[in-house]
């Protein structure tokens, strides 16, 4: 994508000082380099790290990966009103990689609102591309996972591992909003707006994009690994088409959209219907 310095949210000022792709300096793409490696290093690179050593482990245990079990949105306290407060703490904090890209972005002079798309603007075309990209992934994926467990490449996932108390299905309807900001925020606007800066071509960053995404699910074994990479490679293409335009709330609403049915679902659906998809069931 070639767009101007304006389009990009810089100032003619900060043309100048930001330059891209073959316009960096050595020292300017080593700075870009380690706030981009330090940034994944605090959120969702550090996530995917520990899942590989996970799946690694996984692997190797005298247990088969189909008759392993995962749980994600578990209780942290047999205390109600405890667990709460740990949820809550759980969900703010991991917004706080999401501050520091955004915080990043504009300290080079750039409109983050502008060059991620973060504007409300558009918001029924918003809502609209996230609802039918929700579909597009979300039925696919959930065949996706059951073929998986049939292979035996996915583990049984715990979707909601919550009490089930009155605050639980709200607060996994918002650990679904949290995973939507902080992955496409990240993995997809920070990581686009980075790594153009570093000149590098689109399908170079979209598989870049979808492999990130892919790592940090491989806790859930091989096939959610593959599904993600899938969902990555569509997310990343569908932000700099021209249906996306870089914006970056279709993406969020889509996510949030697929992980509330998923979280809230694993509560709401009968112990049999789980087991007939393969769920791991309480």
């Amino acid at each position: 994508m070639n767009d101007t310095p304006a389009d990009r949210g810089l100032s003619s000022g900060d043309a100048a000082s930001a330059p891209v792709g073959q316009g960096l300096s050595r020292r300017d793409r080593l700075i870009i380099g380690a706030e981009i490696w330090i940034l994944l290093g605090l959120s969702l690179g550090r996530s995917g790290v520990y899942a590989l050593v996970n799946i690694i482990a996984r692997l190797t245990d005298s247990t088969p990966l189909a008759q392993q079990t995962t749980a994600i949105n578990a209780s942290q306290s047999t205390r109600p009103y405890l667990d709460l407060t740990y949820q809550v703490l759980s969900l703010v904090f991991a917004l706080v990689p999401v501050a520091l890209a955004l915080y990043l972005l504009s300290a080079r002079g750039r409109s983050v609102v502008r060059s991620l798309g973060m504007d409300g603007s558009r918001p029924m075309r918003d809502f609209g591309w996230g609802m039918g990209l929700a579909a597009v992934i979300g039925i696919p994926g959930l065949a996706f996972y059951v073929l998986g467990r049939q292979l035996g490449i996915t583990v049984g996932v715990e979707a909601a591992g919550l009490d089930p108390t009155w605050w639980a299905i709200p607060i996994l309807i918002l650990a679904a909003l949290k995973n939507g900001v902080l992955e496409e925020i990240i993995v997809v606007g920070y990581l686009w707006e980075r790594l153009r800066d570093l000149g590098w071509g689109t399908w170079r960053i979209i598989w870049t994009s979808a492999l990130v995404r892919g790592s940090y699910h491989l806790y859930q074994g091989i096939g959610p690994f593959i599904g993600n990479v899938v969902m990555g490679v569509l997310f990343a293409w569908f932000y700099q088409s021209r249906w996306g335009r870089n914006r970056v709330w279709p993406l969020v609403i889509a996510h949030t959209v697929i992980d509330i049915v998923a979280f809230v679902g694993y509560l709401a659906l009968p112990d049999a219907w789980l087991s007939a998809l393969g769920v791991s069931v309480r």
